[in-house]
């Protein structure tokens, strides 16, 4: 039988949107001490393995399915915070946020704080409202929690595999100013993007129990258009297409899902 507890579901979520608050605020902090903000990359998996710990201490909904979830979620941030703290160490300000700061103009710590941290919040909410309604959710249905697993493997593995080709590809000095078109990058031209969609959706598969977490298929498909179209893609895109051979990369390799390569 399916159970909801929505009065556990408003401690939840409100936990859960004041440790997303608390932790933005550190980031600033300390984004603003170092001159850079990139940092808060690092704090966006992060955030949601804040969220994956409060729910699975505050639910009070099947207990296997918490400690999934928050395994799930668990190696999928600390994997992800971890690649963007080596990614960004040493290294200055990230391109996307220097052109947001100087696009803005005026204000550029409030601009700051309005643009890049304080966005992050409600993202950080939507996206893991699956995590937060299945927390108090009663009923089992194992089948798409193993579909769901299967799925986010598959997004895990595609990720991880695929920055780790991209970190070699970089380390080489013979591969500077030329694209990266081996392994998984030959078959989709972000398959980290593509990897961290599975995961998500993955995800909501766990946490089905049909109502009320069947209406949080929303959080997936705006995990999905942020990696696609918003944040992710579409804006690396623009900055890549500038890059002598690039060009040619798109008219033979699949833009988002991973197939074939075209024959030129």
């Amino acid at each position: 039988m399916m159970t909801f507890d929505w009065s556990q579901f408003g401690i939840v979520t409100g936990a859960s949107l004041a440790g997303v608050v608390i932790l933005l605020a550190i980031t600033a902090a300390i984004g603003f001490s170092i001159g850079r903000h990139n940092v808060v990359d690092v704090t966006w998996g992060l955030g949601f393995v804040v969220i994956a710990a409060i729910t699975a201490v505050l639910g009070n909904g099947d207990l296997w399915r918490r400690l999934l979830v928050l395994v799930l979620i668990g190696a999928w941030g600390l994997r992800l915070a971890s690649s963007m703290f080596r990614r960004s160490r040493g290294k200055g300000e990230d391109p996307r946020y220097e052109k947001l700061l100087d696009d803005a103009g005026g204000n550029r710590a409030l601009t700051a704080i309005t643009k890049i941290y304080a966005t992050q919040g409600p993202a950080l909410w939507f996206v893991s409202l699956p995590l937060q309604v299945s927390s108090v959710a009663h009923g089992t249905l194992w089948y798409l929690a193993v579909i769901g697993v299967v799925v986010w493997i598959v997004g895990v593995t595609f990720e991880t595999v695929g920055d780790l080709q991209m970190d070699r590809f970089k380390a080489d000095s013979s591969n500077k100013g030329t694209v990266m078109d081996k392994g998984l990058w030959r078959y989709t031209r972000h398959p980290n993007y593509f990897g961290d969609a599975c995961v998500w959706w993955g995800t909501f598969l766990v946490c089905m129990t049909f109502w009320p977490t069947v209406v949080t298929f929303l959080s997936p498909i705006a995990m999905t258009y942020f990696l696609v179209f918003a944040t992710g893609a579409r804006l690396l895109e623009r900055h890549m297409e500038q890059r002598p051979g690039y060009k040619e990369y798109q008219q033979r390799t699949s833009y988002f899902i991973p197939l074939p390569p075209k024959k030129s």
